[in-house]
Formats: structure tokens, C-alpha cells, sequence
């Protein structure tokens, strides 16, 4: 019963996110902003909802109980979810799941912004590992780490670029 509540809350949130990101994404335009990386996007689409799909299909084919230690891997969670309404929030209009910039808008250092540059990507990297944890779905959480660290490799840099190719214009005037 556990794993049918956190797996439909997952899913709503995700959904409610995309919602959120998608109105983001329409009023960031409107003011003029402009998207990069959308290349790779699609491959970040792929990887969540396969995530998703292994998560399920893993726990439903294995018959998988809750780890031993799931309280603690449930309470990270649940912080990890406060972590990523905080930074969320911290961006407003400037959060979304593409990369997304606004010319001549400030970057934002405010929120865990101020202490590390991509907390939404610290935190879904963890919920990668840990909600599969959760429930003994060892091969979805090694396999998709992995895979979302390769991700990274290529999300990280295009945002950095992204964010250097708005902001150093700006540093010249």
C-alpha cells in the first residue's frame, strides 16, 4: 500500500511540476528569454519516465518488500521533496525543466542558490537513488543513477553556458 501512495504521489507531483514549468516557460518567452539545450531534453524527458517505469515494473516483478531501514530512507525523502519546493521556489518564474535564460535578468543567489549553483539537480540525483531504495528496487536505483549522472555530464555544462552567455554579455556593458 506504501509503495502505490509514494509512487501516485511521485507521479503527481512530476505532472504538477511539468504544469508548473510549462507557465514558467510561457512567461519567461513573453519577456523576452530564450532556450538552449533543447537537444538533450528530450533524453532528460526519456530518463524520468523510464525511471519511473523501472521503479514500477522492478518492485511489481521482484514482489519487493521495504528495506529494513525504510523510515530513514522515507524521512530523506520527505526532506529531499522540502529541498526541492525550496529551490523551486527560491527561482520562481526562472525555475523550469528546460534551460531557459532571461537577458538582462539577474542570476538568482538567493535560497540554497547561494550556497551551490544546481540544488534541483543534487536533489533529484538523490530521490533517483533513494526512492527506489526505499522499497529494495536495487537495480532502478544503481541503473538510473548512473544513467543520470551521465546526463549530467552533458545538463550541467549546457546550463553553465547558457547562464555565461547571458550573464558575460551583460559584465561587458
Amino acid at each position: 500500500m506504501l509503495f502505490i501512495i509514494v509512487f501516485a504521489l511521485i507521479c503527481i507531483q512530476r505532472l504538477v511540476e511539468l504544469r508548473v514549468a510549462r507557465n514558467n516557460e510561457r512567461y519567461m518567452k513573453s519577456q523576452g528569454a530564450i532556450e538552449f539545450g533543447q537537444a538533450h531534453y528530450k533524453y532528460i524527458v526519456m530518463l524520468h519516465v523510464a525511471f519511473l517505469a523501472s521503479f514500477f515494473i522492478e518492485y511489481m516483478v521482484k514482489e519487493s518488500t521495504l528495506s529494513p531501514i525504510w523510515p530513514w530512507l522515507l524521512a530523506v525523502f520527505i526532506v529531499l521533496q522540502l529541498g526541492r519546493i525550496w529551490a523551486i521556489k527560491s527561482l520562481g518564474h526562472f525555475w523550469n525543466t528546460k534551460i531557459i535564460v532571461l537577458p538582462n535578468a539577474q542570476l538568482v543567489k538567493k535560497g540554497p542558490y547561494k550556497w551551490i549553483p544546481h540544488p534541483n539537480y543534487v536533489i533529484v540525483a538523490l530521490e533517483i537513488l533513494v526512492i527506489p531504495l526505499i522499497f529494495q528496487a536495487y537495480v532502478t536505483a544503481i541503473f538510473f543513477t548512473l544513467l543520470n549522472m551521465l546526463m549530467m555530464y552533458v545538463r550541467i555544462p549546457e546550463e553553465e553556458r547558457a547562464l555565461n552567455s547571458i550573464y558575460k554579455k551583460q559584465e561587458q556593458y
